[in-house]
């Protein structure tokens, strides 16, 4: 093909904002052919703001049988990426979906399923995997320069959001709605980072605190503690209640302590691992010798243009994929097992029980203040939700 046509499928804030991208010529090898919402008013913005070429749908079932697009990108709301994906793929589409991949591990293991099927590409919005500062801190991980890793600690209270954000719409933070609070809206990209970095781990102990801060249903605090197979140990505190924040990322590992905070990486590497020095020093007290070393970061972080043209790329040139759509499940599965830990009030082992899960989860919903208009899948794909 000459050109990949892509169809975007929800044209709220972050559709609208990948349809400039295509239009304004950001993404070669691709030309945005179609969108489609259910709001009325942005498919007037789309009328005003991409071209009269651009065909507008209604549904997402119109712009499948339209036959004008190759790949579709999925930005609606979080419960319909897994249904609308799935349904892209039997239509034989190449497909980019928004993070997350979806609320519950179960639906989207259904999605990584047809999508393996298919045979098509297939890639999620893991924008910051394009961030060289990242890359370079698990290619120092994955490379061995750490050494072993020992403990990992990320604090990331740097989402605060006032109540009049969450009363902006009556779905935002609600089970119903949403399927979740700042694990499934804010965290999606540093739960993704943390396994990409340091893979995942073997269990779970959160806590969760809902509507602590806000008038809420569901979690805007959480720390919860992880443990990897090697005996590493893990931290992840988040909330959206704190002001100001803090967005610092610590790794210990057997040859040093890594830190990325304030946009900058540090590096104190030991000369000899800390296991070594620790089985060969005799002078009582003592620590081994560390350099505060400053690692060479390159590139430019090309965000979510950055996710679009590398999808591209894979669809014509075969590319492989920096985050590929298979992978969201990972994330995913973290903040389901700290939302099940926190019902249950107890460890959880992974793999998780995805059907425990979906049943609680079922519960809540049927709880929830914000009740979901009752509609098929052709009329729930509004990225303005």
């Amino acid at each position: 093909m000459s050109k990949v046509r892509v169809g975007i499928i929800g044209i709220g804030s972050m559709g609208s904002n990948h349809a400039m991208s295509f239009v304004r010529g950001q993404v070669l090898d691709a030309e945005l052919t179609a969108v489609c919402d259910i709001d009325p008013r942005r498919l007037e913005w789309a009328e005003a703001n991409l071209g009269a070429e651009v065909q507008r749908f209604a549904s997402a079932d119109q712009l499948f049988a339209s036959g004008c697009v190759d790949a579709v990108l999925i930005a609606t709301p979080h419960y319909d990426h897994p249904p609308l994906a799935v349904a892209a793929f039997e239509q034989g589409l190449h497909v980019l979906v928004e993070k997350p991949a979806g609320v519950y591990t179960k639906q989207v293991r259904e999605m990584n399923e047809a999508a393996a099927k298919s045979g098509k590409v297939f890639g999620i919005m893991y924008n910051q995997r394009t961030n060289p500062l990242y890359q370079k801190v698990r290619d120092l991980v994955h490379s061995g320069e750490l050494g072993e890793l020992k403990r990992v600690v990320w604090i990331i209270t740097d989402w605060y959001r006032p109540q009049s954000y969450y009363d902006s719409g009556g779905w935002r933070a609600t089970w119903a709605g949403e399927g979740g609070g700042v694990l499934l809206n804010q965290d999606p990209h540093q739960l993704d980072l943390w396994q990409w970095i340091c893979g995942m781990p073997k269990r779970v102990r959160a806590f969760c605190y809902y509507g602590k801060y806000h008038n809420i249903e569901v979690e805007d605090d959480v720390t919860a503690y992880v443990e990897y197979e090697n005996g590493a140990t893990g931290l992840f505190v988040t909330s959206t209640g704190e002001a100001p924040g803090t967005n610092r990322l610590e790794l210990s590992g057997d040859r040093g302590k890594i830190v990325v905070e304030d946009g900058r990486l540090t590096f104190w590497r030991l000369r000899v691992s800390e296991r070594q020095f620790n089985a060969e020093y005799k002078g009582g007290f003592g620590s081994p010798e560390v350099w505060k070393c400053e690692v060479p970061v390159s590139g430019h972080h090309t965000g979510h243009v950055g996710i679009l043209r590398n999808w591209i790329n894979a669809i014509v040139k075969g590319t492989p994929l920096l985050a590929p759509g298979e992978e969201g499940i990972r994330g995913l599965t973290i903040s389901n097992a700290m939302h099940l830990s926190s019902w249950t009030d107890s460890w959880i082992e992974l793999p998780l029980d995805e059907e425990l899960f979906y049943r609680m989860l079922q519960e809540k919903i049927a709880k929830s203040t914000f009740k979901k208009p009752s509609t098929n899948r052709t009329m729930d794909v509004s990225g303005t939700f």
